[in-house]
């Protein structure tokens, strides 16, 4: 598992198991968000992931971004979920890349 962090309180990362979660909160996180539509070739279902961050006491959401295709909404709830979620959290993809844009995407909304 290849986690990149982008500040303090936000990393991201490829795909992740069902196996990494225990990993995950043991690395300090307290949140997990999934970018990556269930339908998205390769995807672990999300309720999956939910299910284990559950139990390890991780709060989840599941934000769906079609790749390529990032929008205002899609910007929109992230910034939301960020706000809202105990920290530090950690978001998943194919490969960590738009839950890195959408970081960049909420920096530039907020002029910073």
């Amino acid at each position: 598992m290849e986690i990149r962090q982008l500040t303090e309180d936000y990393s991201v990362a490829p795909q992740i198991g069902i196996e990494h979660v225990p990993l995950i909160k043991g690395a300090g996180f307290k949140s997990i968000v999934s970018n990556r539509p269930d339908t998205e070739d390769g995807a672990i279902p999300h309720d999956e992931i939910e299910a284990a961050a559950r139990a390890e006491g991780l709060e989840f959401r599941y934000l769906p971004v079609v790749s390529g295709q990032i929008t205002d909404q899609n910007v929109t709830d992230q910034a939301a979920a960020l706000a809202e979620l105990p920290k530090p959290v950690l978001a998943y993809c194919r490969s960590g890349t738009r839950c890195t844009n959408l970081y960049a995407l909420i920096q530039q909304q907020r002029g910073s």
